[in-house]
């Protein structure tokens, strides 16, 4: 092969790469945190099954789900604190 062709190649691949490869990154950080944000939903959901038997209820919803999926167990300790405390 011509070393123009391998070189022309090469350089292609690196652009492909760094034309492709850009948009991937934050769409993979969307995805993560699309992901602890469900995560969050199932763990209020199994709380609200679990909690009414001592009258215990939190709403499901994008901000209760949020905190729950991005703090885990401390967050859901923090929403029944609030519920119980403030609200």
């Amino acid at each position: 092969m011509d070393p123009k062709v391998v070189i022309a190649l090469f350089g292609g691949c690196i652009a492909l790469l760094l034309i492709i490869g850009a948009p991937l990154k934050p769409m993979r950080f969307i995805g993560q945190g699309l992901i602890r944000i469900l995560i969050g939903a199932l763990l209020l959901f199994f709380l609200n099954t679990f909690g009414t038997v001592i009258n215990l209820y939190v709403p499901i919803n994008i901000a209760t789900a949020s905190v729950s999926g991005f703090l885990g167990i401390p967050g859901i300790i923090a929403l029944v604190c609030i519920k119980q405390f403030i609200m």
